[in-house]
């Protein structure tokens, strides 16, 4: 004869079994996050790796306008180039945001100045040739940095940002731009051909130090030991709390 006492064991034992593979399923998952963000951390490292490497290296010619529809991102990217141009301050873009992590030397909220570069063969490049203050958002604030003619530039090459949903709109009629695109700077500055990478600018640096360019370091976040631990944490605390809810449901009364 089944007293309550029964029939709320065996309902309660009914009850972690049903929920026994809903547990695994979550263990699961919460071991493959902590697992993912491992991996993550490998590709993380390896990539910060490459990228100190080639900005260790000492730099090379930029590339050349019949180079430009075969060189690739993967293999380009970060690689530090000299090169002789003449810049056309005519057509500075603004670009609105704080101090890059790739730039350490520099702090603040202000504009990278993005600015037509003529090369040899007539075809153009865009260089960010660095940080300024708002303070100096208007020209007549820099304009001691506008060293007429060719000059010799030494710099980063980088590709543009991808545009996001939630990334502002520009505004290429006042000069002000909220995305790292060197393609639709120079559509909206009237100058083609332009290579479909930009430099960020190392040296020189201008008369009056405005913009700032410099040098930048790999200076990537890498927190994914941070959320494996995390995630694993949370799946051993999953275990212990299931397991130790389990042995109360069928221990006897």
């Amino acid at each position: 004869m089944n007293t309550p006492a029964k029939a709320e064991q065996t309902k309660e034992r009914r009850s972690w079994r049903s929920l026994f593979i809903p547990a695994v399923l979550g263990f699961a998952v919460l071991v493959g996050l902590g697992t993912w963000q491992l991996e993550r951390k490998a590709w993380k490292e390896a990539l910060i790796a490459r990228i100190g490497e080639r900005l260790d290296a000492p730099p090379v010619a930029l590339p050349s306008q019949s180079d430009w529809a075969k060189i690739q991102q993967a293999n380009a990217e970060y690689r530090r180039v000299r090169f002789i141009a003449a810049f056309d301050y005519d057509e500075d873009a603004l670009l609105y945001g704080a101090a890059s992590a790739f730039r350490p030397d520099v702090s603040g909220v202000g504009y990278w100045v993005f600015t037509p570069a003529r090369l040899a063969d007539g075809s153009f490049v865009i260089v960010n040739r660095g940080f300024i203050s708002a303070a100096r958002k208007e020209r007549a604030a820099r304009a001691l940095g506008e060293v007429a003619g060719p000059i010799e530039m030494t710099g980063v090459l980088r590709w543009p940002e991808a545009r996001h949903w939630f990334s502002p709109h520009d505004d290429p009629a006042h000069g002000f731009w909220y995305t790292r695109d060197p393609a639709a700077m120079a559509v909206a500055e009237g100058v083609h051909p332009v290579a479909p990478f930009y430099v960020e600018l190392e040296s020189p640096i201008p008369p009056g130090g405005w913009p700032q360019p410099g040098k930048i370091v790999a200076n990537l976040p890498n927190n994914h030991l941070q959320y494996a631990v995390t995630w694993y944490g949370l799946a051993l605390v999953l275990s212990a709390v299931f397991a130790v809810w389990a042995f109360q449901s069928v221990r006897p009364s």
